[in-house]
């Protein structure tokens, strides 16, 4: 698969840390390493691989953006949100974010899935072609209840929250924590909100799912790492692949690529 090759989909999947095997759901697969690609940077963070996936799943033609790259890794807001401004340009009008993140519910397992409903941008940096403040919620509420029905159909436990992004990549104290579960978030990650807002500004249906890989710092008292995020998010494989293809399954048959 070539650049050209990222057209005609009918949503993009971007897949976060240890998320990656959805790839294995596709059918007729093809990929597309990140380095075959001008001007698209390969994150060195694991369980990131680097590649564009093309493929059906539920019968739809869907695109996997099977890693990403972060501001942490000094990268700009315009890097960070590359891929999905490429897809939203080559035509593809959903976008599907998820990430792992941590979870602010004491009473959440561990792990668990949440829908976010909102986000709170905390990297202090702008996304390019961002809406307006004040032009509505970048979260599609059509792509919303698809996603839920997905949940119901394939009896998914589905939580609903605010989703904070942190640039990162230290994990936030305890007291960062207090402080942002007061703003209202749910879970917090040091992805989604950027390019959440770049999709939205281009034109893009938004929907974004986080994997609650562990609670966060102050609601336990576990010294956190990368490779136990890594681990929760393949416990989650089967629970995540069962929602994502029943939310492709959802989709309006009106995106449907001519």
């Amino acid at each position: 698969m070539t650049a050209a090759g990222l057209g005609g989909a009918e949503i993009l999947l971007v897949l976060g840390s240890g998320l990656g095997a959805f790839v294995d759901e596709l059918e007729e697969a093809r990929d597309c390493s990140y380095e075959d690609l001008p001007s698209m940077p390969r994150s060195a963070v694991p369980g990131h691989s680097g590649r564009f996936v093309r493929g059906r799943v539920a019968g739809r033609e869907v695109l996997c953006q099977a890693g990403r790259v972060h501001l942490y890794e000094g990268h700009s807001s315009e890097v960070v949100t590359r891929a999905v401004r490429a897809a939203a340009l080559q035509g593809v009008p959903h976008v599907l974010l998820t990430n792992a993140a941590g979870g602010l519910q004491k009473d959440w397992p561990v792990p668990s899935l949440m829908r976010a409903t909102e986000h709170l941008n905390m990297t202090h940096q702008e996304a390019p072609g961002a809406a307006p403040e004040g032009s509505g919620s970048v979260y599609s509420e059509e792509l919303g209840e698809a996603l839920v029905q997905a949940a119901t159909e394939a009896g998914v436990e589905l939580e609903s929250g605010v989703y904070a992004g942190m640039v990162g990549p230290g994990y936030e104290t305890a007291a960062e924590i207090s402080w942002l579960a007061g703003l209202g978030a749910n879970a917090v990650g040091m992805s989604t909100v950027l390019e959440a807002d770049a999709a939205h500004g281009a034109g893009m249906e938004v929907v974004a799912v986080s994997c609650i890989t562990n609670p966060a710092a102050g609601i336990s008292t576990k010294v956190l790492n990368h490779q136990e995020v890594v681990q929760a998010g393949a416990q989650a494989a089967r629970s995540f692949a069962a929602l994502i293809i029943g939310l492709v399954g959802n989709l309006p048959t009106d995106s449907m690529q001519v």
